[in-house]
């Protein structure tokens, strides 16, 4: 599927409110996402914490709760602090099955101020579906990062997630 990227930005931006909290822009970000890319089973997030990665807002089936850091593809984008895209999760050391439905994934960190905020995490039942789109994805990933208040009362620094990726070594 073809995406016009402008309209795209556009409607992220117009979706996405400076003075809304947090979880609302993400409650509305994940649905938008999840709605308007095919081929998805899940689109959500992970909130960070200084014990690792916790269920946020998201569409789909329900999933798993927590990720440690340095685990699965979540776990591993956020210590890597950069996003991950796995054409087939199977191949994938460590992948954390929540969904066995899921053939592909990507991940991409929220970071801004310093402060890991979390990830936002997509599945797919089909493989290879978001390398055609990675670059469109991360795109819209810094508008919400650049409109959204992380208002959060946790989040973890980068200095703490470089130990933590260490640590998992």
């Amino acid at each position: 599927m073809e995406y016009q990227q402008e309209l795209l930005f556009d409607e992220c931006r117009q979706l996405l409110c400076p003075t809304d909290p947090f979880l609302t822009n993400a409650a509305n970000f994940a649905a938008w996402i999840f709605h308007r890319f095919s081929d998805l089973n899940w689109a959500g997030f992970y909130l960070a914490r200084p014990d690792g990665l916790w269920l946020g807002p998201f569409q789909g089936k329900p999933a798993c709760t927590f990720i440690n850091f340095g685990q699965g593809v979540c776990g591993t984008a956020a210590v890597q602090l950069k996003p991950i895209v796995v054409p087939d999760v199977e191949a994938f050391p460590g992948h954390i099955v929540c969904d066995p439905a899921s053939r592909s994934e990507a991940v991409f960190p929220l970071i801004q101020d310093s402060v890991l905020w979390g990830v936002f995490d997509l599945d797919s039942p089909a493989y290879h579906r978001f390398e055609p789109i990675a670059s469109l994805l991360h795109q819209l990933m810094r508008i919400f990062v650049n409109r959204v208040t992380m208002d959060l009362p946790f989040g973890i620094s980068i200095d703490a997630v470089h130990q933590k990726g260490s640590s998992n070594r």
